[in-house]
């Protein structure tokens, strides 16, 4: 029986995906073979032996120390666009929000609520304040196209916005999925002296550490409004909250605020909503499971961000899975040491890219020789060695 601990709070129908004699659930287990994770922080745990993988019911990865766990034999998922349309959502309503001051609009009329009759002739004489262009007609810049930037460009071009997307890593399928009516284009400068609207839809790396900031800013036009339902560690807060004040941004909208942006005027802070639908928890909470059930049944990596992926349909023969630190020879020596051992070999699947510094090879044989295991194991560079009957 596998063992999958849970932790944080997940509560999802979909856990039942893993309610069968196969899998015990809890987050009381300890020594698990799984892990499923949202948001809690594992940079300071220390992994067990038995651990297999680790799911992240979300697609980022933040929390979770990704070179420390390939290095240990761990495979870390995450669940690309399975909580893509409820951002989506949220940012099309954060162009909106940007766009006309309706929550300072709304807490306004709040505050005078208990004028009675007055109400309605002070909301006739005050609502000039809260006054804000309309979105037709208007530039909105996309900044990542993947999931969830590709739909918020589909969805503004049927508003009838005009839209620009920059995303030097756009997929084929991405690209593909795009309106005709979209402008990809190839610069920056390009998108930000062009855009009234901005929607950040990137991983936060150090590459994409304050992406936004004094000088990026600069180059926008002015009265920009800036929405970011990304992550926090994209925007600059004196950057942005400088330009708040001079008028060079008219409103940034946040799913992520802090103390300096929280209360900041001209901001909207939202208590990061992005995905807080039961739609986005369930999708997520499925393709965790299904990424789990995959991998320690079968062997299968889908969705890693790890190690490289890997699927290779079973034949019912047993398989050899191993991780290794990516180096020329070792599915070489994997080989010789198989025959070594008079395993007979049938397909053999070698994953291995140059964007991870582990690879994964799947190896079916009619049957495991005793002491194959710790022999392959004994290969310089191996990490973990599995075998699935």
């Amino acid at each position: 029986m596998y063992k999958v601990k849970i932790l944080n709070n997940i509560k999802s129908k979909e856990l039942e995906r893993l309610c069968n004699t196969k899998y015990e659930v809890s987050a009381e287990i300890e020594a698990p073979d799984a892990i499923l994770v949202r948001s809690a922080k594992l940079h300071d745990e220390q992994f067990g032996a038995d651990l297999l993988c680790i799911a992240r019911a979300g697609a980022g990865v933040n929390n979770i120390p990704l070179e420390r766990c390939a290095d240990e034999g761990i495979v870390v998922f995450n669940t690309p666009g399975a909580n893509a349309q409820g951002v989506v959502e949220l940012a099309l309503c954060g162009l909106f929000l940007s766009a006309r001051k309706i929550i300072d609009g709304v807490s306004w009329v709040r505050s005078v609520a208990d004028k009675g009759d007055e109400v309605a002739a002070l909301v006739e004489k005050q609502k000039a304040q809260y006054a804000g262009p309309e979105i037709l007609g208007k530039t909105l810049g996309v900044i990542g196209l993947g999931a969830i930037g590709a739909k918020i460009a589909n969805s503004a071009n049927a508003l009838g916005m005009k839209v620009l997307g920059y995303d030097p890593y756009i997929s084929e399928a991405a690209a593909k999925s795009l309106s005709p009516e979209i402008t990809i284009i190839d610069s920056l400068d390009k998108l930000y002296s062009a855009a009234d609207f901005i929607s950040l839809n990137v991983p936060y790396m150090e590459a994409t550490k304050r992406f936004i900031n004094r000088d990026t800013i600069g180059k926008m036009k002015q009265g920009v409004r800036i929405i970011n339902m990304a992550r926090a560690e994209l925007v600059c807060d004196d950057g942005i909250l400088e330009a708040l004040e001079s008028g060079h941004v008219a409103c940034y909208v946040t799913d992520f605020p802090n103390g300096r942006t929280a209360g900041a005027p001209g901001v909207v802070a939202i208590p990061h909503l992005g995905a807080s639908t039961p739609e986005s928890e369930d999708n997520c909470v499925a393709m965790a499971c299904d990424e789990v059930i995959e991998y320690v049944e079968n062997g299968n990596i889908v969705n890693s961000v790890n190690l490289p992926a890997a699927h290779m349909p079973r034949s019912g023969s047993p398989r050899l899975c191993v991780i290794y630190k990516s180096a020329a020879g070792v599915a070489e020596h994997l080989k010789s040491v198989i025959a070594e051992f008079g395993g007979d070999m049938g397909n053999m699947l070698d994953a291995n890219t140059q964007k991870m510094t582990h690879a994964y090879i799947i190896a079916e044989l009619s049957k495991v020789p005793a002491g194959l295991e710790d022999a392959v194991r004994a290969i310089d560079g191996v990490t973990r060695v599995r075998v699935l009957p």
